[in-house]
């Protein structure tokens, strides 16, 4: 048997990847002429499948994705082919998480605008300080103040796709105590602590008893362009959106409008319709909004993962086991 990869990996992957792989030959290609070339006989692929090396192709019957991803990486052939698609879902899971729960607590206690107020030397809670409480009356009354910052155990949270992000970012909700509700076109049984779970098609019932909605689908030609202002209109005006999903899911003009109008109170974004984001987009100056630039995923745990998933597969493969992370390639996850 023969595993090709391209492009190459530096020597300590490889080491690791031959030394699971056994007597089945490793290509370690170091430009695409070479990996059109050694594919011809390949058996297994790890890395950027181009249609010319698919062409190539005589006996393949697995391909690893070097991405969670996949919109990026099918096309058609690839989808037509016999082969076995794995990709590299499960790797981040618990790091996007981490990265959906700054948003969400910087939106629940106001640290966004504080944040500002510090920049510009300024002092006052946010809710007005004509409410807050002093050391004769203490906090007796509920005060604007108060009612500016949410508590996390009065929310409710709203997940857009279960899968292991997803079933994450739920997870760290139940742990501060919010309800969660969520949305799965797969799933049809909720996991433990989840609410109610909802078909794709029954979206609105999370949009109108969310506080915090996140979206945590992948980009499938489902999801492409799905959340348009009819999705946020459908939402509470005092609700927060937050995607760290895929960018092609939202429409940004659609968005800001929404934001613009007050048909919710803000978003929390890592992906973007257009990326990098240019300069001059309405996004940057609203107030409401927390943007980072596609970092959610930034972990030092994640290449280990990674090269583990690759290990794990040439072995399963070698020895004539059930592949692991296998993708459906219509669906593009």
């Amino acid at each position: 048997m023969k595993f090709v990869i391209y492009p190459a990996v530096e020597e300590e992957r490889l080491k690791k990847i031959q030394d699971v792989a056994g007597s089945m030959q490793v290509a370690n290609c170091a430009d695409e002429a070479s990996a059109e070339h050694e594919i011809v006989e390949a058996d297994g692929f790890f890395g950027k499948l181009t249609p010319p090396m698919l062409a190539a192709a005589t006996k393949l019957r697995w391909v690893q994705s070097p991405t969670a991803s996949l919109e990026h990486y099918v096309f058609p052939e690839l989808v037509r082919h016999p082969c076995e698609l794995t990709n590299m879902r499960g790797l981040y899971g618990d790091v996007i998480a981490d990265h959906v729960f700054g948003y969400v607590l910087c939106f629940a206690r106001n640290l966004h605008r504080y944040i500002r107020q510090q920049l510009n030397e300024q002092w006052g809670g946010i809710g007005g300080e004509a409410g807050r409480s002093d050391f004769i009356a203490g906090p007796g009354v509920v005060s604007g103040m108060d009612r500016a910052h949410l508590h996390m155990s009065d929310c409710t949270l709203g997940v857009i796709g279960l899968g292991a992000i997803g079933a994450e970012i739920a997870r760290r909700g139940l742990s501060f105590g919010m309800r969660v509700v969520a949305v799965d076109p797969v799933q049809t049984e909720a996991p433990e602590g989840v609410e109610a779970l909802w078909s794709a098609g029954e979206v609105n019932n999370l949009l109108e008893t969310s506080d915090f909605v996140v979206m945590a689908a992948p980009h499938t030609p489902e999801t492409e362009g799905w959340f348009r202002r009819a999705q946020f209109r459908a939402m509470k005006s005092s609700a927060y959106f937050i995607n760290i999903g895929r960018g092609a899911i939202v429409s940004l003009d659609d968005l800001c409008d929404a934001l613009d109008a007050g048909d919710i109170a803000g978003a929390g974004l890592d992906v973007y319709e257009i990326e990098p984001l240019p300069k001059g987009h309405r996004l940057w100056k609203m107030e409401n909004v927390i943007m980072t630039p596609h970092v959610a995923a930034c972990s030092v745990h994640i290449a280990r993962r990674h090269l583990g998933v690759v290990v794990e597969n040439v072995g399963r493969f070698v020895r004539g086991e059930p592949l692991t992370n296998v993708a459906n390639k219509e669906k593009w996850y």
